[in-house]
């Protein structure tokens, strides 16, 4: 956690809601980090469904492990995040602390093992000691209390700057439904299926199996749209809760994601997730600009994706973006690069709306000062047309600056 807050947060924070069936208590476990909270036990009520996308990595840590496992059961009763340690590259001892989490917060609710799921965040490759939560989540069990929005986010945050949560109240049939969120990360982001930790409560009445359909249609765009430093984590985890305590209030019980009641809910889940992803983009370590790429005229979105990627996780992009400076020559090498079909002579690059390139070479009306005054911006967009087909696609990175090589550069230390 920074003690400067990124230049790109948001100016607004929303009111967080209590979800009923939810609660949430933190407490400072002493697992990395002095003098702040880190760790996180959100209480769920009996009934709630759960769904989940993790990693990609083959190197997937312990608690993603453990979750993956546990996830077809589709029933949840508690959550434990802790940051500072990833417990991820840890052997056998990593799995006997997951077990051991789960076992001891299972006694805390009063609830199964398998009913628990984990994430961890922070250090690669040190153990983690799950015996400093004994005694730890029995008190944050009994203090539990809904609410406590705020609190949870901050307690889940490693580099992060300033915690990340996002809100959305919805009609679904006659009854008003509240989804909440939060995430974390900075840096290791280039998520796959999945994103760094991110958790959804909603007291909807969905059922787990279209709570899964709905989540995996609802990443691609927003957190698999999203990349800091094209690094995947071992640990990106984002799971989703629904407690169905509306269902006393008229919510109509979901039991498919086809279902047409449930367009609206969709939309506005969808719109959490992508508020979130967009915060974790402007969290970036050591950004000091918001990158959003937009492809357009590709061959196909899938294609549109990778040559957005390419130009989003160039270091020579990135570094040309912290020094504000236009350099479409760049940007023609990460299309150029990223495998997919592209004409040199037909694409054009647009900064911020200023065109700078034509098919295939400078743009007659390019003006340096025009162009220079327009990258001072804190958000810049980077608009490519290869004019070869239909094929559009759109993500957010942010620059490349040397405090995120000072950041990384002393992490361990």
């Amino acid at each position: 956690m920074s003690a400067h807050v990124s230049p790109l947060a948001p100016t607004h924070v929303p009111e967080m809601p209590a979800i009923a069936g939810v609660k949430l208590a933190t407490a400072a476990a002493g697992i990395r980090y002095k003098g702040r909270t880190d760790v996180l036990l959100a209480v769920m009520d009996k009934g709630t469904a759960v769904a989940g996308v993790f990693t990609q990595s083959k190197c997937l840590s312990a608690p993603v492990e453990w979750c993956r496992a546990k996830l077809s059961r589709g029933a949840a009763r508690a959550l434990v995040v802790n940051s500072g340690n990833a417990n991820a590259f840890t052997g056998k001892t990593g799995r006997q602390s997951t077990a051991l989490t789960a076992a001891i917060a299972a006694k805390a609710v009063g609830c199964g093992a398998n009913e628990v799921f984990l994430a961890s965040t922070g250090v690669i490759g040190e153990p983690l000691d799950a015996t400093k939560f004994n005694g730890v989540l029995g008190t944050l069990a009994e203090q539990a209390a809904p609410g406590r929005w705020m609190d949870a986010a901050r307690a889940i945050m490693t580099t992060d700057t300033f915690p990340k949560v996002a809100t959305a109240t919805v009609k679904l049939g006659n009854a008003s439904v509240t989804i909440n969120g939060m995430a974390k990360g900075a840096g290791m982001i280039m998520p796959d299926m999945a994103t760094m930790l991110a958790f959804v409560f909603t007291d909807a009445p969905i059922a787990s199996g279209a709570l899964q359909s709905l989540l995996r249609s609802g990443v691609e765009d927003t957190f698999n749209a999203v990349t800091i430093d094209g690094d995947t984590s071992t640990s990106d985890t984002l799971l989703v809760f629904a407690t169905g305590a509306a269902a006393a209030h008229g919510a109509p019980r979901i039991s498919r994601a086809g279902d047409p009641r449930l367009k609206a809910f969709a939309r506005a889940f969808r719109g959490v997730l992508a508020d979130l992803a967009e915060q974790i983009a402007r969290d970036g370590e050591g950004a000091r600009k918001l990158v959003e790429i937009i492809v357009e005229g590709a061959t196909s979105k899938k294609s549109a994706r990778r040559i957005a990627m390419s130009v989003a996780n160039s270091p020579l992009v990135k570094t040309a973006i912290a020094g504000e400076d236009a350099n479409w020559g760049r940007v023609v090498m990460a299309v150029g690069k990223a495998g997919e079909p592209a004409d040199r002579d037909r694409l054009s690059i647009s900064f911020n709306g200023i065109r700078v390139a034509k098919s295939g070479a400078r743009d007659p009306s390019y003006d340096e000062t025009e162009v220079s005054n327009a990258m001072k911006n804190p958000k810049v967009q980077i608009r490519i047309a290869l004019g070869l087909g239909k094929g559009r696609d759109r993500v957010l990175t942010c620059d490349l600056t040397k405090e995120y090589v000072a950041i990384n550069g002393d992490y361990r230390s």
